[in-house]
């Protein structure tokens, strides 16, 4: 009998190799053999942007210091950590139930019997009132034999959202590096514009004081102290303007370190933060390694694949082993004594004979839902390349457009300078001296921008490589 209970469970282990349901391959996607908007100066190589940490990208050491907080006390980073550490757990839950269980009872029962009662038991009969009982058992519960893979299924199913759950962190990382940065440089850019705004002001308040004093000696009209007027309130309603960006600008970054609303100190201009030496792109296919966002969507597949197993397990018999050993005594002395041993076995199978298609429906379910994860899993690989084909767009065209509204403002800043010194030469009327203010004050605010928007483009295209995460 020991020996076919042996054989029956060398069976048994020799099947839990097998596994139903497909195994994961890797989908064949389409990668371009180099990036949409690259610069064609540059060879292919391996190397990219995304490679160098962000304190690398990022050298204002202020900045740094706001990434670092950040990624410390950021709460939606610390809610992904806690995630990750929950996706931990359940895969410990779900792997245990790959192995049996096993438990251990021990009980002591002391009672004393009635000589009077309605079943009195004569002192002839049991010298004692006092009986012990007592028992020990050691309990295996529900064992399922995994022949058909399907324990192991779903334990691959969730080390795959285990590690999604990982990339998903890393994702969170890379965007609160990159908010963090904006925001950062937005910051310069709103202080650079109060620059502006504030030297312009200066400005036209002594260009209107000059008019004043022309007016009253006859040399200016009424008409020109209008517009002069105008030019200075136009400049002063600009600033509460801009230091409402300003305070709204440092509470998003406050927030952003999971700190209370406060000022955020700054070190350098916007003039002075230094760009990359070099921005190359990298590989296309290294992308598919590098972003979180597409490894994510890579183990969701791998994970909706693996429930396909789980589902069509449910097909075959389910065997599962009961039992218990122990021993059982009416007195403590004799408890493992030999006629006291007590043991149970119970081998059962399950098999399901009609439930009304609810098996086939939850394979097609499980293969449906594997048929959205691919989906999403191509379409993420295609956002990337977008992604990147635009920010390497966007970095490139924005240095060209920086230069030429820096040409802007050097003739808009000539041009108003001479136009100021026809007027006060009674040789122009003011109306050409107030409209080269007007448009030197806008590409002046104009070319703060630009170079904000350089910097960012820098940012988006560190983002869309999938750089940011790396620790």
């Amino acid at each position: 009998m020991s020996n076919t209970r042996l054989a029956v469970f060398l069976f048994t282990v020799c099947l839990c190799g097998c596994a139903v349901g497909p195994n994961y391959k890797r989908p064949a996607v389409p990668v371009p053999a180099s990036f949409r908007g690259a610069d064609s100066t540059q060879s292919a190589d391996s190397s990219s942007l995304a490679d160098l940490k962000w304190f690398q990208v990022f050298k204002d050491e202020q900045l740094q210091e706001l990434i670092r907080t950040a990624l410390e006390k950021n709460y939606d980073l610390r809610t992904a950590v806690a995630r990750v550490g929950a996706a931990r757990a359940n895969v410990g839950i779900t792997r245990a139930d790959q192995f049996p269980t096993f438990t251990g009872s021990a009980d002591i029962t002391t009672l004393r019997n009635s000589r009077s009662g309605s079943l009195a038991l004569p002192a002839s009969f049991v010298p004692s009132q006092n009986r012990t009982f007592g028992e020990t058992l050691l309990n295996l519960v529900s064992f399922e034999v995994d022949i058909w893979g399907k324990l192991r299924r779903a334990t691959e199913a969730a080390r795959a959202d285990l590690l999604a759950t990982e990339e998903n962190r890393k994702a969170v990382v890379t965007t609160l590096v990159s908010d963090v940065a904006t925001s950062y440089f937005n910051l310069l850019e709103l202080d650079m514009e109060m620059e502006i705004a504030q030297k312009t002001l200066a400005t036209r308040k002594d260009s209107l004081e000059l008019i004043r004093v022309r007016e009253k000696g006859g040399i200016a009209t009424l008409l020109e102290v209008r517009q002069g007027e105008q030019l200075v309130y136009s400049a002063e309603q600009v600033i509460p303007d801009i230091e409402r960006s300003i305070t709204q600008t440092e509470n998003q970054i406050s927030l952003l370190l999971g700190a209370s609303p406060a000022p955020v100190k700054r070190v350098r201009r916007l003039t002075d933060q230094e760009q990359p030496p070099t921005t190359p792109p990298g590989l296309p296919s290294s992308l598919l390694e590098r972003r979180p966002d597409i490894r994510s969507a890579e183990q969701n597949l791998v994970a909706a694949n693996a429930d396909i197993g789980v589902a069509r397990a449910a097909y075959f018999p389910q065997i599962s082993l009961t039992g218990f050993l122990g021993a059982q005594s009416n007195q403590l002395s004799e408890l493992f004594g030999g006629p006291t041993a007590a043991w149970q076995f119970i081998p059962r199978v399950t098999q399901p004979i009609f439930n009304a298609g609810r098996i086939r429906s939850g394979v097609r379910l499980a293969e449906a839902q594997q048929q959205v994860a691919l989906v999403q899993y191509e379409q993420s690989i295609q956002t990337a390349f977008r992604e990147a084909s635009d920010a390497l767009v966007q970095h490139q065209k924005v240095r060209e457009i920086r230069a030429k509204q820096e040409a802007l403002v050097t003739t808009l800043q000539d041009r108003s300078r001479l136009a100021y010194l026809r007027y006060r030469g009674g040789v122009d009327t003011y109306l050409n001296a107030l409209d080269a203010d007007r448009d030197l004050f806008q590409a002046e605010l104009t070319l703060a921008q630009t170079r904000r928007n350089e910097l960012l483009a820098v940012v988006q295209l560190y983002k869309a490589l999938g750089g940011g995460w790396q620790q």
